[in-house]
């Protein structure tokens, strides 16, 4: 039997690189809700603290240059939990009327029967996003069949 060493672990913030901090800021409060924490927007060092209910969840930082890329290491996707599909389907509403742009049309099962299902797409920068919940998408398609859909857009 193995003991960790460590104490049980949470999720606490996640930290972005992102090329435009003000577009940044504005992307992830108008579409995804977050309330701005903090901020340094001027000199060398800008970032934004995002959060929720006054819970720090993302960072974003101002020290990138290119487009997100899948082909190196680091960071696959983000992904953010809501109650039920119909949450899933109204904050894809509002992201539509953003213009964001969509890997699947419309809500999508993680895989070939799965209860679990959301919508994936991509942020001003191409950082791969999630919406997702955890029953009420076994009718949706699945576009990779039986591998998680998560893991392949």
């Amino acid at each position: 039997m193995t003991t960790a060493i460590t104490p049980k672990l949470a999720p606490g913030h996640v930290g972005l690189n992102v090329t435009d901090l003000s577009r940044s800021v504005d992307f992830y409060r108008r579409a995804l809700g977050f309330e701005q924490l903090g901020i340094s927007d001027e000199g060398d060092h800008r970032f934004a603290f995002l959060g929720s209910e006054g819970t720090l969840r993302l960072t974003l930082w101002q020290q990138s240059d290119g487009a997100f890329s899948a082909k190196t290491p680091g960071l696959h996707h983000l992904s953010f939990q809501v109650d039920t599909i119909e949450q899933v389907q109204t904050v894809e509403s509002a992201l539509k009327e953003l213009g964001v742009t969509f890997a699947h049309d419309g809500v999508v099962a993680h895989g070939e029967g799965a209860a679990s299902g959301g919508i994936f797409f991509t942020d001003p920068d191409g950082i791969r996003l999630e919406i997702y919940a955890p029953n009420g998408a076994e009718t949706a398609p699945a576009p990779s069949g039986a591998a998680p859909t998560c893991g392949f857009f």
